[in-house]
């Protein structure tokens, strides 16, 4: 339950006491957010539950407890579920290696002005058409390890460049992932990805204490294309019905310009073979 413990303690540290109802009492505080007994006393339990629960000293948590403290710390609705799902977890029985459906394949296939690919929620890229290569990075030419959105965004330097905000993407990436990281404790690939990055990379090592959390969400990001020049884009995310672990993600401009350049790019991506992963 050390999960657990974490990121309660980090949420705990984020309030704000005086907006939670607790003014300055002359008390100097040790670290900053709410104290545990201001804590225990807006969720209505025990201080010395809230020391078990941020210990790890306790097992089961009910719901009615989990409710008072998302209330408490003020979480919002992702970091709500993320609480429960790490309060209750349960083995990842999903397979390690997800496959794409032909008839998703096609579909992206199919969508040549519009840049798509096929994520697993760890951000794995199981799938992309020609306008995502164009724009991203070829992915065919890259190992099935490093078709990861998270790995390139902190480990390859071109992949890096591409982003016109790559702090704000990058936190971004990693408040998706300790989502997942929270709803699936028992993903190997995952923790070792995660393991990877923390060892590799300060920032993301930094940002993954922090235990931000966020689910898929339509987000506009700009890149700095070296072909295109910059490109202001809707990137929007659905999930797949047939296979709820995996999300379909398109990219549209947003104006005039970003139009003008994303048709020249994919203009120039017909040339590019088809992108799909190959068979296994």
């Amino acid at each position: 339950m050390t999960e657990l413990g974490d990121f309660l303690r980090t949420r705990r540290s984020a309030v704000d006491p005086a907006r939670a109802g607790f003014p300055d009492d002359g008390r100097q505080r040790r670290v900053p957010g709410l104290r545990r007994e201001e804590l225990a006393q807006l969720a209505h339990v025990s201080v010395d539950y809230v020391v078990r629960l941020e210990q790890g000293r306790t097992q089961r948590v009910s719901r009615t407890v989990l409710d008072a403290l998302a209330d408490a710390l003020r979480l919002a609705p992702d970091e709500r579920d993320y609480l429960f799902r790490v309060a209750d977890v349960a083995p990842d029985r999903r397979p390690a290696t997800p496959e794409v459906a032909a008839r998703l394949q096609q579909l992206l296939d199919g969508m040549p002005d519009i840049p798509a690919m096929v994520l697993h929620r760890r951000m794995d890229v199981l799938a992309w058409n020609k306008g995502a290569a164009a724009l991203l990075t070829d992915f065919a030419a890259l190992s099935t390890a490093d078709r990861n959105l998270i790995r390139l965004t902190f480990l390859d330097p071109s992949f890096r460049a591409l982003y016109g905000d790559w702090e704000r993407s990058a936190k971004e990436c990693v408040a998706v992932l300790r989502m997942e990281a929270g709803r699936t404790p028992h993903d190997t690939a995952l923790s070792s990805l995660v393991g990877e990055l923390s060892v590799k990379d300060r920032d993301f090592r930094h940002w993954w204490a922090t235990h931000e959390v966020r689910g898929p969400r339509q987000l506009v990001k700009t890149y700095r294309h070296p072909v295109a020049g910059e490109l202001v884009l809707d990137v929007q995310q659905f999930t797949v019905d047939t296979h709820p672990d995996q999300l379909l993600v398109a990219y549209t401009a947003t104006d005039d310009a970003s139009r003008e350049g994303l048709r020249f790019l994919l203009l120039s991506a017909q040339a590019l073979p088809s992108g799909h992963l190959p068979a296994r």
